[in-house]
């Protein structure tokens, strides 16, 4: 995909937008002045379109712009900032990172990126997670590792609930119930929100139970704890693009890890049903791709697309969750200067969102309609 155009150092200029603005399902005259977005008319505004479909951008509430392919971490800034523009050209104009093995709050703010909410370092159990990725911990070390971690992100905190133990030949949690339990409450007590990493069905039953604030991937969760998640405010993020991978995995554990492998194909087959029912049950359920190691940054749609065609969740319900709600949930105004707009409803065609006719972020036009 070809990068957007530089940044223009010119002062912003007001501009005006007449589309319908999806939160709303209204025609709107859309004003940005700077980094606000509102309906007021604005002395001056540039009118760049008078059609199409627009909302105030996409939200990839699982993602990793400190890893690139391997999975390695990242050894840069810049790094991170050609990551992190890749998901923005695609309309992504705010990212979770859940996690990064690099520290990089001085792209927080940083003029042509996404708005980023940082999570730390995952904090991991020893020898149980991709390596130099995750901050490994024995278990005596993980509560209070996971409490530090709530001072060095942006509010949020990525804990590893399981992984494959060697051992055992097949998913266990990362560590026992009493320390996935004190490690949650202990970020919590630090004023962060805890974003879990669980395939299995142990762990994200325990996790759930902790009341823990998203479930990351949720392969395992058993429709009884669904409706425990909606009451408690429990989000799911489904990670659809990333548990496509689980043949793959499968495959190249069958010899050494056949139970693992098998559970794995299993967990796969029922995933579509399971973020189904999470949604039926009233669980908020975000966009969020993984970017990172095993998948491609800039695959929010084609994430989307999965969360409508294979889940079954109907489109309009998709692109709210993908945009305007997402930001909600994470703390981002709706009113900032961010906007993309479709020639096509999304709603209507899920395949729009591939195709941004223009982007605005934080009052600055980066692509204009042709």
């Amino acid at each position: 995909m070809n990068a957007l155009a530089p940044l223009s150092p010119a002062p912003l200029e007001p501009l005006h937008f007449r589309v319908v603005w999806l939160p709303d399902d209204t025609v709107r005259d859309v004003y940005v002045d700077g980094d606000r977005l509102g309906f007021e008319p604005v002395p001056g505004a540039r009118t760049v379109a008078t059609a199409g479909f627009a909302l105030p951008g996409l939200v990839d509430a699982h993602c990793h712009i400190g890893i690139r392919r391997g999975p390695v971490p990242i050894e840069s800034l810049d790094e991170a900032r050609e990551l992190a523009r890749t998901d923005r050209d695609t309309g992504v104009l705010a990212i979770r990172d859940a996690g990064s093995p690099y520290p990089y709050p001085e792209l927080v703010g940083e003029e042509d990126l996404p708005r980023l909410i940082r999570a730390g370092h995952h904090i991991a159990a020893s020898r149980r997670y991709l390596r130099g990725i995750g901050l490994e911990c024995e278990p005596h070390e993980a509560v209070a590792a996971l409490a530090r971690q709530a001072k060095l992100g942006d509010g949020w905190v990525k804990l590893v609930g399981d992984w494959i133990d060697r051992g055992k030949g097949d998913l266990a949690p990362s560590f026992e119930p009493e320390i996935l339990t004190a490690a949650i409450h202990a970020a919590q007590a630090e004023g962060a929100k805890v974003a879990v990493h669980t395939f299995s069905e142990e762990a994200v039953a325990c996790v759930v139970e902790a009341g823990v604030d998203s479930v990351e991937h949720g392969t395992g969760l058993a429709p009884d704890l669904l409706d425990r998640m909606a009451e408690r405010g429990i989000a799911l993020v489904p990670t659809m693009i990333n548990i496509e991978t689980f043949d793959d995995i499968a495959a190249g554990a069958d010899v050494k890890f056949p139970r693992y492998a098998d559970h794995m194909r299993r967990l796969k087959q029922g995933f579509p049903e399971v973020v189904r029912a999470a949604w039926e049950a009233g669980v908020s359920v975000y966009l969020g791709t993984d970017a990172g190691g095993g998948i491609d940054h800039g695959l929010a749609a084609e994430e989307m697309q999965l969360l409508h065609e294979k889940a079954g969740i109907p489109a309009a319900d998709v692109v709210a969750a993908s945009s305007w709600r997402a930001r909600e949930w994470l703390g981002i105004p709706t009113d900032l200067g961010d906007l993309v707009v479709y020639e096509r409803d999304p709603r209507a065609d899920i395949a729009a969102a591939r195709e941004p006719a223009a982007i605005v972020l934080r009052g600055r036009l980066l692509k204009a309609p042709k």
